[in-house]
């Protein structure tokens, strides 16, 4: 333990140890005797250094060059590139993906730099018609300042990738803190972004436990925005602690419904409830966690799911073959299981949701791919987000029952439709209450040049993520009457 590598906060320009003085540790979830290294328990001084360290950068970001903004992030995602393999490893010896997962996660991050470059550079205003021959009238975006960045475990490098790169490019200066359950892929895009010249204080990375510094990077009045993915009870606490003028941009929870109508081919409902529900340990925010289901097909459709999960196969994430691989934490193991219980408490089991720890699961956070039946609206399954590969089935007749069901809830990120109907393909986005929709898709998955986001409870902002609707949060806009 002594002779782990240490890795160092960066704080204006500069890899430094917190001033706290003391560490905490990063173990692989699929076997906790593999120890990563240990990072910095920084405290309330660290935090308030580096939001200083990005107020003073701001004035000279700002002035910047778009060009030369531009060119940093490029040269951040070839870092990326270059060194892919290792990263990939490292992402999924810390939070348990499969290691083709983490290639693409890494991958991703670098597009996402990459289409910023670009698409930042595209930025205009408008110009108003008027009646006054010696005036014009126009607006500007303009960046907001310091701008912090929270982000969770489960895609460590590709979720901050989009929180950073649009506030960047567009003048902004950043505070990033990762979730402590991964922080080492996050120190690997700090260093991609350090190998390709961000000026001192305009990027800066800390580490530790969001108790000890989560209300000094949040509810600072020097932060002007907070971007931030997690949990919807984290995401209320982050926005009611806001400073006034400080923007917040909230993606939360979500507990995503595949609706399987009568007409829908069972192959193809099963295969998306496995990549939707299943993969990815269930841990994506995204994730299938209903399937309402056609009151006539549940039966050959159980049957077919249950098939087919049997077949997969759980393992290390860095072992060829693996198509499950263990949760992220030990809370999470505890998480799950909790709702396993539950869910036999009240409705069908079906199959699986053992915890697994005999073998080669022995050191690790593994549990098996879990289905209930019979669940009904007022159930824990069917409400909560779990967050872990738990599917709960729940019958519908037709199109409006169900409809009404997979709106029943707090949550809106996204939800899917499985159908040959075209009336239903047609009135599905407009009917569902989701702010990502999927026909005859799973449930996961966004595009780099694509909007993200949520309704009702799974997003506290208007504003989206990802594409060029990324940049709208990071800009604001001031409208100019230049007389002559």
């Amino acid at each position: 333990m002594d002779n782990a590598t240490q890795f160092l906060n960066y704080i204006d320009g500069q890899w430094v140890a917190s001033a706290s003085g003391e560490t905490f540790e990063n173990r692989n979830p699929a076997d906790q005797d593999d120890l990563l290294g240990q990072f910095q328990a920084s405290s309330v001084d660290d935090a308030r250094r580096a939001i200083d360290a990005a107020d003073r950068a701001f004035a000279a970001w700002r002035e910047t060059p778009i060009s030369q903004r531009a060119k940093i992030l490029n040269r951040a995602a070839d870092y990326l590139m270059e060194n892919v393999e290792q990263f990939a490893e490292e992402l999924t010896r810390e939070e348990g993906k499969l290691l083709a997962n983490s290639r693409d996660e890494v991958t991703r991050s670098a597009q996402t730099l990459r289409f910023y470059a670009v698409e930042g550079q595209t930025i205009t205003g408008e110009t108003f018609p008027q009646d006054d021959a010696k005036m014009t009238v126009y607006t500007q975006r303009e960046p907001l300042g310091v701008a912090t960045i929270i982000t969770p475990w489960n895609f460590p490098i590709s979720i901050p990738a989009r929180k950073i790169a649009p506030a960047l490019i567009t003048g902004n200066t950043v505070v990033f803190k990762p979730s402590s359950d991964a922080p080492l892929i996050g120190y690997r895009l700090a260093e991609a972004l350090h190998h390709a010249g961000v000026p001192a204080g305009v990027f800066n990375f800390i580490t530790g436990a969001a108790s000890a510094i989560g209300e000094e990077i949040t509810a600072n009045p020097i932060v002007k925005a907070i971007s931030f993915t997690g949990s919807t009870a984290a995401g209320e606490r982050i926005h009611r602690a806001a400073a006034m003028a400080t923007r917040t941009q909230m993606e939360l929870g979500g507990k995503n419904p595949l609706i399987v109508l009568e007409d829908a081919d069972i192959d193809t409902a099963v295969d998306l409830t496995v990549k939707g529900g299943f993969s990815l340990t269930g841990q994506a925010c995204t994730g299938t966690s209903r399937v309402l289901i056609a009151r006539s097909r549940k039966q050959e459709y159980l049957t077919q799911l249950v098939e087919k999960v049997k077949t997969l196969k759980i393992g290390n994430g860095m072992t060829e073959g693996t198509q499950i691989g263990p949760l992220a934490t030990r809370q999470q193991l505890d998480t799950v299981l909790g709702y396993v219980e539950a869910g036999k408490k009240e409705a069908t089991h079906v199959h699986g949701g053992e915890h697994l720890t005999e073998g080669d699961y022995a050191k690790g956070f593994y549990v098996a791919p879990a289905i209930f039946s019979d669940v009904t609206q007022e159930m824990r399954i069917a409400r909560e987000e779990i967050f872990g590969p738990v599917v709960a089935v729940i019958e519908i007749d037709g199109y409006e029952d169900a409809i009404a069901k997979a709106n029943d809830t707090p949550y809106g990120l996204a939800a899917a439709l499985v159908t040959k109907n075209f009336e239903y393909i047609q009135r599905f986005p407009l009917d569902i209450q989701a702010g990502t929709v999927k026909i005859n898709r799973t449930t996961t998955g966004n595009l780099v040049n694509a909007p993200f986001g949520g309704l009702k409870q799974s997003s506290t902002s208007t504003f989206r993520e990802s594409g060029r609707a990324g940049l709208d949060f990071f800009t604001q806009t001031k409208t100019v009457y230049l007389g002559r």
